[in-house]
């Protein structure tokens, strides 16, 4: 792949508004076509940002950089050290012990603010300053929006923040198409529990143009990450190195 997509985005190229609205939306389909894709094996991609995006000449898209990523039914994986701050959900920045594939649906909607904007929309220079980025675009959450958090003590910090009232999306981000401004308030959640879905985004009119659910694969069985935890003895390892070298010099063995 010739880019990613932090590149284009910072890239002083000027484009034509029409250009612009094009490319988003067909930026957007394939962030989401993959992702699609990675959930269906039942696996969280942990560290969605523009530059895990990966771009050629002719615009295509994958998703790289899998080396945060687990499975979905792993109980030894929900650790801090996931997800760049400035694309980082809520419930990640307030420890939830648990989290879901709607992680990764946050950072999309992070990744398609910047799109818009050419600018990162929460730019938080530490947890607390990212939180309140959160909050002064997309309002202070009310009790109903925190039964996700288990911790009383995570829903106390959340009640005893600076209070904000949600800001018009629609100019916050003028000039942008209002199906995608829709779909950016839909992932933009803080309750993960309402917060879209990749098929449910999919299936929304911005995309309808694009939207084709043959095109749009699944994985047809989980995803393992066993092979990165095995218990191996010190003779499995000596196979292992004895079976790997008669690789490379297969006439040692006769």
């Amino acid at each position: 792949m010739d880019n990613d997509l932090h590149q284009i985005i910072r890239s002083d190229q000027q484009l034509t508004d029409d250009h612009c609205r094009v490319v988003l939306q067909y930026f957007l389909y394939q962030i989401l076509r993959g992702l699609k894709y990675v959930h269906s094996a039942n696996v969280l991609h942990r560290d969605l940002k523009p530059s895990n995006l990966l771009l050629n000449a002719n615009c295509d898209l994958k998703i790289g950089d899998f080396g945060l990523a687990r499975t979905t039914s792993e109980t030894d994986f929900m650790t801090e050290y996931v997800v760049t701050r400035w694309y980082r959900a809520p419930e990640l920045l307030l420890n939830c012990s648990e989290y879901t594939a709607a992680i990764d649906i946050w950072s999309v909607g992070c990744i398609l603010g910047e799109m818009m904007t050419r600018q990162p929309l929460f730019p938080g220079r530490d947890y607390v300053h990212q939180l309140r980025l959160i909050t002064e675009l997309i309002g202070s959450p009310d009790d109903s929006s925190l039964g996700f958090l288990r911790s009383d003590n995570a829903r106390r910090y959340v009640r005893q923040l600076p209070q904000y009232p949600r800001q018009n999306f629609s100019v916050r981000f003028p000039n942008t198409a209002p199906g995608a401004v829709d779909l950016l308030e839909r992932m933009l959640i803080f309750d993960p529990h309402r917060r879209i879905t990749v098929d449910e985004a999919l299936c929304h009119p911005y995309l309808a143009p694009l939207h084709d659910i043959n095109e749009e694969p699944v994985c047809p069985r989980p995803f393992s990450f066993d092979f990165e935890q095995p218990s191996f003895t010190e003779e499995n390892i000596k196979e292992l190195i004895y079976r790997e070298s008669v690789k490379f010099n297969p006439d040692s063995i006769h």
